[in-house]
């Protein structure tokens, strides 16, 4: 059953309103992490806001201050199912699906229903009310690489029956369905790969490289380090994301085509460690363990599409985004403990 959180008078799908109107923008996955962020960015540009999120690993304390504004209203929804109402929109963007290992292999087959009937219920909104959707899709189609960079026009290298596959073929099939739906109703798609993003309102558990090792150092844990170590990623920044994502949407034209959204910066995960371990000043040791089944060995975006056609690139580098992330954890776990101990040294 479906429940509102916050209750907004969202017009029915015959409600004519003037030119002057002020846009509502669907967001699924409102509560996550970087839902929550999105709601929070489109209400300061003016949007009104409803979040749809079943707050299975989105947590209601995400939208607490955005509950305050009149422009902004939560339902309780699982988009697996039929949509509880037939919410009159102008935009919708599509973040609902648990992006961590743990979280999307937790429940495998409710993750894929999620990327592909969820998809479907949204994209069939979509349709009914002549809306521009958006797809949060991942880096993950791309699988364990062969090319590097990867380009949008890479095809991946996936396994389609291992225990990531739940995620990375559940994306790849959501993208297929949007831009069928493009070609075959003429909608108006836009779809992101996103590549590992970081910062404020991540979980402590999240089970994410930049969250586990911000978490273990600042409890004086080993840091566990899959694999040698050696492996790569890129870590953006979630305001970075956010802005690639809205610049996304408002493009004059859809691209006929996914678009990275990503910090090119190319980073072994040791050296993620050695960073982390610095910036919390944690005497933790970095301790290693096997590496997980179909872990990508390298993952470095290519974004020229989104720098020459969006004017996106990120601006926060990873020494400036861990700083923030960890304060943001500090503060989660400790109240502010670094702070506290450098004004008393």
């Amino acid at each position: 059953m479906s429940k509102v959180i916050k209750v907004l008078k969202l017009g029915s799908r015959n409600d004519q309103r003037g030119a002057n109107h002020r846009s509502r923008a669907l967001v699924a996955g409102g509560a996550g992490f970087l839902g929550s962020h999105l709601c929070e960015r489109l209400l300061q540009d003016g949007y009104e806001v409803v979040a749809l999120d079943n707050f299975h690993t989105g947590k209601k304390h995400n939208l607490n201050a955005l509950l305050r504004d009149p422009k902004f209203t939560c339902i309780e929804h699982d988009i697996v199912n039929a949509l509880p109402l037939d919410l009159r929109v102008d935009e919708i963007y599509n973040l609902a699906c648990p992006a961590s290992p743990p979280h999307y292999q937790a429940d495998p087959i409710h993750t894929f229903k999620t990327s592909v009937l969820g998809s479907l219920n949204l994209l069939e909104l979509a349709r009914r009310h002549n809306a521009k959707i958006f797809q949060a899709s991942t880096s993950e189609v791309y699988g364990d690489p062969l090319v590097h960079p990867q380009p949008e026009g890479y095809f991946g290298n996936v396994n389609t029956h291992g225990p990531r596959s739940c995620y990375d073929e559940g994306k790849r099939s959501a993208e297929t369905l949007f831009f069928d739906y493009s070609r075959t109703y003429g909608l108006d798609v836009r779809v992101a790969r996103i590549f590992n993003t970081y910062g404020r309102r991540m979980q402590p558990d999240d089970g994410r490289v930049v969250s586990n090792f911000i978490v273990q150092a600042l409890r004086g844990e080993d840091l566990t380090v899959y694999g040698s170590g050696l492996q790569t990623r890129s870590f953006c920044y979630a305001d970075d994301l956010i802005e690639g994502f809205v610049r996304l949407m408002n493009a004059p034209r859809a691209p006929a085509h996914p678009v990275n959204l990503g910090n090119p910066g190319e980073f072994t995960i040791m050296e993620l460690a050695t960073l982390v371990v610095a910036y919390t000043n944690s005497s933790s040791k970095i301790v290693h363990r096997p590496l997980p089944i179909d872990d990508p060995r390298q993952r470095r975006p290519d974004i020229s599409f989104a720098r020459d056609n969006l004017g996106w690139q990120p601006r926060i580098s990873l020494s400036q985004g861990l700083a923030h992330t960890v304060e943001y954890f500090d503060t989660l776990l400790y109240g502010n403990r670094l702070t506290k101990e450098a004004a008393a040294s």
